[in-house]
């Protein structure tokens, strides 16, 4: 089985290596980032960043990782966004799609969070956004609070020794990104859409939701759901922003029965008695390679 991960705005790849679904563990995954989140960097390119440059560089690197084969994608929240739109640009290299908290537009009007608000505010907003941006990953206790905000039920014991640590790399690899990078991949997305071309996507996908998502409107992502041709919806009741954190064994149960018996033909289900070799945190080439 081959897997791409791609992790949710203001994270890392680094996340997946406590939340990955135990199903992608046993065969060949990858971890990118987000575009201008360490390492990859912009190269310059971030005054004129395109979705045409974005979709390029995920293609390349599944085509170098891969070698041009299908792969399953699965993308938390932003990620999914990226998920939904390289599926629908470059058909070939996707074979099904996982979506976790997912949008299919950049921008909701009325529901924005303050962060993508303040960026839009004329002259200060994105100084203003930097600021809030540096304090939030400045210590480990102001990342975790700001984290727990995806988090419905706060008693729900996913913290543990193993996800702190993580969620720290998660915070140091934040550390090591640009700033200006960031703020311009929140501007490219805040003005991209997929949503009219959400029915020309024809690959299975299977759209999870937390039916109390404080980020990610659930109402937005059923819509979602609704103009996809091929789509198995689930909404998690008790479950916010992070289903794959919250409901960890629903999430895996649910991710390995759609890939092992949903849109899977016989002579593929073959395929996973002899997994390839695991290589979980490759990244993708920079903007312009």
């Amino acid at each position: 089985m081959k897997t791409v991960l791609i992790h949710g705005m203001v994270m890392a790849p680094t996340f997946w290596s406590c939340f990955a679904p135990s199903i992608v563990r046993e065969g060949c995954a990858a971890a990118y980032p987000l575009p201008g989140h360490s390492p990859w960097t912009l190269d310059g390119l971030s005054g004129a960043l395109e979705t045409t440059d974005i979709i390029n560089a995920y293609a390349q690197a599944i085509e170098r990782d891969f070698g041009g084969e299908p792969v399953t994608l699965i993308g938390h929240s932003t990620g999914g966004f990226v998920s939904l739109l390289l599926a629908r640009h470059r058909p070939d290299l996707v074979s099904n799609v996982i979506l976790m908290g997912a949008f299919a537009c950049g921008r909701f009007v009325g529901q924005e969070r303050l962060a993508a608000r303040i960026l839009r505010l004329p002259l200060l907003g994105r100084l203003l956004f930097i600021r809030l941006f540096t304090r939030w990953i400045a210590t480990r206790d102001t990342f975790r609070w700001g984290s727990l905000e995806c988090v419905f039920d706060k008693t729900v014991g996913w913290e543990t020794d193993e996800t702190i640590a993580a969620m720290e790399q998660v915070r140091e690899h934040l550390m090591k990104s640009q700033a200006d990078d960031i703020v311009a991949f929140v501007s490219w997305m805040s003005q991209t859409s997929i949503i009219d071309e959400l029915a020309l996507i024809d690959v299975p996908v299977l759209n999870i939701i937390g039916a109390r998502d404080a980020i990610v409107s659930p109402s937005h992502q059923i819509h979602l759901s609704g103009r996809l041709p091929r789509v198995q919806t689930v909404i998690l009741d008790r479950v916010g922003h992070l289903p794959m954190a919250e409901a960890r064994e629903k999430v895996d149960q649910l991710i390995g029965t759609f890939l092992l018996f949903g849109p899977l033909t016989s002579s593929r289900k073959s395929d996973l008695t002899t997994p390839a070799t695991p290589e979980p945190f490759r990244l993708p080439l920079p903007l312009g390679s």
